[in-house]
């Protein structure tokens, strides 16, 4: 499998199963040995908690968090989502950007995910204390370039069971995604996060002069 991608979409899917089998290795839902430090914490203020045998850990917000949060998730299906993502959309499009200015993309996508989500939360959510997780902000990225280098590709967007062009099918996601957001379904899930990758992404593209290709009419 790995023979077929490009060196920085192998890489990155590399780093985050490696980093997640640490977390599977150290128990971390239970002992946040790896979340501590590498998941993304609410910004503004910290917390001190009991480890467990005396040992004491401040919880917060650190600056690396804003892209080590995206190596690590939260369950076996978070990852595998995420990891399938990143599989089906890296390749191609690392292809077309070329690995520098791909990797340039993702981690932008990465980083303003984690904007968005820390932003949502110090305005709406002062008191919550719990750790965002996951690659999700910057597979919305790639999913946004996907829509705008081909808009015109089917996507199958569940439920329904047929295709729908890419352009399309991001505008439900998003659409979708600012709902949930705003009404709160989908508890634990950082809606504001992929809207954030998701923006972020076609802004960026946007400034480097990406443009949809032409609509080609038949007569």
């Amino acid at each position: 499998m790995f023979g077929r991608l490009l060196p920085v979409t192998r890489n990155l899917l590399i780093a985050n199963v490696v980093l997640f089998a640490l977390q599977m290795l150290l128990n971390d839902a239970d002992t946040l040995a790896v979340t501590r430090w590498l998941g993304l914490w609410p910004y503004g203020h910290s917390t001190v908690v009991d480890m467990g045998n005396g040992q004491l850990a401040t919880l917060g917000f650190q600056p690396w968090q804003l892209v080590s949060y995206g190596f690590l998730h939260g369950s076996v299906m978070h990852i595998v989502l995420n990891m399938y993502g990143l599989y089906m959309f890296g390749s191609l499009i690392e292809g077309v950007m070329g690995a520098r200015r791909f990797a340039i993309y993702y981690f932008v996508c990465l980083v303003a995910a984690a904007v968005a989500q820390l932003a949502v939360l110090y305005l709406f959510e002062p008191d919550r204390m719990f750790p965002t997780v996951g690659a999700s902000g910057a597979v919305f990225g790639l999913l946004g370039a996907f829509a705008m280098l081909f808009p015109r590709e089917k996507l199958i967007l569940i439920p329904i069971p047929i295709g729908i062009p890419a352009w399309l099918f991001v505008t439900l996601y998003g659409v979708a995604e600012l709902v949930f957001g705003i009404t709160g379904t989908l508890a634990g899930v950082a809606h504001f996060a992929h809207l954030g990758g998701l923006i972020a992404g076609l802004a960026l593209l946007w400034a480097w002069g990406v443009r949809p290709p032409p609509r080609r009419w038949q007569g």
